[in-house]
């Protein structure tokens, strides 16, 4: 195997080459999002969901498939800039250390502070046809979720929430592991409330998964593993993360290389 214990162009010209990745990113309040009763946003059918190539901030609806061989070029680029090492000890990792779950208090990433936790927060921007509590625009009771990795539609209520969980991309141990145990605590809120960073899937899927780096894991539909990859990539470049080789050698496999 082949090692890539550098990065190319440095960690600056990474974070740059992710935001040149920006394609014209939909907005959520144009036109193609319809109200739903409660106030919630009307994310786009799986068909519509937004690609993460126009999406580097994690705030457009779902996850599509990168396909053509422009595309998945930028994906490779994008992938083949990551700095490789190996995964350290999990020793010290304790979920709290990222902050208490679905805080609305971690600075520096979209849908912060606006008075409704992060999980809702994904809920109400991945799912379709939401609905509320009574009284509240914030708390999801009801909604259909398209699960881009499994490629299922779920008929989603409060009352059986695992049946959707809310997954990190990069998972928060992996990331302990690959170095964020020498972060700042507001930092690691940061990645573990990101946007960028967070995709309401199955559960079953998500509790597959893991703490697994993409050589373990992947989503099982297959469509969406390169747009997977891309966004396990932009997660690394925005937060400085190395991925191990056999992590990003498989990244770079799901889009074509």
């Amino acid at each position: 195997m082949r090692r890539h214990s550098r990065i190319r162009t440095g960690w600056a010209a990474g974070a740059a080459l992710a935001l040149a990745l920006v394609t014209g990113c939909e907005s959520l309040d144009g036109e193609e999002g319809a109200s739903s009763p409660g106030g919630g946003a009307k994310a786009p059918a799986a068909g519509q969901a937004v690609s993460p190539l126009s999406n580097p901030d994690g705030t457009g609806p779902g996850l599509a498939p990168v396909r053509g061989d422009g595309p998945e070029a930028t994906a490779r680029k994008l992938i083949d800039g990551l700095e490789t090492k190996g995964r350290g000890p999990r020793t010290g990792y304790d979920r709290d250390e990222f902050g208490y779950a679905w805080m609305d208090t971690a600075d520096g990433v979209p849908l912060a502070r606006n008075g409704c936790d992060t999980r809702n927060d994904l809920l109400k921007l991945h799912g379709r046809d939401v609905r509320f509590r009574t009284g509240s625009d914030c708390v999801v009771v009801s909604m259909d979720l398209y699960d881009p990795y499994t490629g299922k539609d779920i008929a989603w209520k409060k009352a059986k929430a695992a049946e959707v969980q809310i997954d990190h991309v990069v998972p928060l141990s992996y990331a302990w592991q690959m170095g964020s145990s020498r972060w700042a605590e507001s930092k690691r809120e940061q990645l573990a409330n990101d946007p960028l960073n967070l995709l309401p899937v199955q559960g079953r899927a998500n509790s597959a998964k893991g703490d697994s780096g993409p050589a373990s894991w992947l989503p099982p539909a297959k469509p969406v593993r390169c747009a997977y990859a891309v966004r396990f990539a932009q997660v690394a470049v925005k937060y400085e993360l190395a991925v191990t080789a056999p992590d990003r050698e498989a990244m770079l496999r799901q889009c074509g290389g």
